[in-house]
């Protein structure tokens, strides 16, 4: 599993065609040909977005086989279950034009949940052959210990990691009391995901797309710290979001970091986090960076 992912969301959309296809050929040289791509047509997604189709078509001309990248996808549990996982994956499949994806996130619900009937349809999938693996984004805790509890008992395959907001700023969902020991017994690993909070801490304060929501309130707390995040990293010798990627690699718990670049030089920046945590050490950039953590009165637990 390569450590970094390149997401999806108002990504590709914005980029011009044969800029893409050189970011994913320099993704697959550098070893993070992994792609989380979504078919954003549900829920509050509903945005007719031609990201998936353009990265399919992207990926193609960048010359690289199916078996040469990883592809993550989405299933939404928005419209679940009138809208059927195997309808999702059918049409997302499709709009990439592959057969398979090696995971998907199941993700993103307001109300109850039946999850003994989501484990056991993500199962059925698996069993079709269009996904190998699954993970959860935006579940609450009890509701994924539940997954994990009915998956072993029933022998079906169980959720393996987390897609949760995690960075500089927001730790709570991810270190706090609701997933902390799922991660720390070894039962979940965790996707960091939306670590520069839509862009605010890597130096866009004032983002102009739509961007994550704001868990919390907290947003204008965030804003305020950015300037002292520059500082700190400035005496690492290193950019903000180099320091934001290794803050995030620093926690044992972390698989994979998923960021978003629309730019290839945006990755070639994001990728120099791998050398900044090597100079500096987990435990030494925990400690400079300890009081960026604004969310820590949050009571995060995964959901919306």
């Amino acid at each position: 599993m390569p450590v970094f992912a390149l997401g999806s969301w108002n990504t590709w959309d914005r980029m011009e065609f044969d800029d893409a296809v050189r970011l994913i050929q320099r993704a697959a040289a550098v070893g993070a040909a992994f792609f989380d791509v979504a078919h954003y047509n549900m829920g509050p997604h509903a945005e007719n977005a031609r990201t998936d189709l353009i990265f399919g078509e992207a990926v193609r001309v960048a010359g690289l086989a199916r078996e040469d990248y990883l592809l993550c996808g989405k299933l939404w549990l928005w419209e679940y279950p009138a809208t059927s996982f195997a309808s999702q994956m059918e049409t997302s499949l499709s709009r990439i034009g592959v057969e398979k994806a090696d995971a998907v996130v199941v993700g993103d619900y307001m109300g109850p949940i039946d999850v003994r009937q989501i484990v056991t349809d993500v199962a059925a999938e698996i069993a079709a052959g269009r996904v190998g693996s699954w993970g959860v984004n935006n579940w609450q805790a009890a509701d994924i210990t539940l997954a994990l509890d009915f998956a072993e008992a029933e022998g079906l395959t169980p959720p393996t990691f987390a897609q949760l907001k995690y960075g500089l700023a927001r730790r709570t969902m991810a270190e706090g009391a609701h997933y902390g020991e799922l991660f720390r017994s070894g039962r979940l690993a965790l996707q960091a995901s939306d670590v520069f909070e839509g862009g605010i801490l890597a130096g866009k304060l004032a983002p102009e797309r739509k961007i994550g929501a704001d868990v919390g309130g907290i947003r204008e707390q965030i804003v305020a710290v950015y300037p002292e995040l520059a500082r700190i990293a400035a005496g690492l010798d290193a950019t903000p979001t180099q320091l934001g990627i290794a803050f995030c690699l620093a926690n044992p718990a972390t698989a994979n970091v998923l960021f978003g670049v629309s730019r290839i030089e945006q990755l070639e920046d994001n990728l120099g986090a791998l050398e900044l945590l090597d100079r500096i050490g987990a435990d030494a950039l925990r400690a400079a960076t300890a009081g960026l953590w604004v969310d820590r009165a949050v009571n995060a637990d995964g959901s919306w």
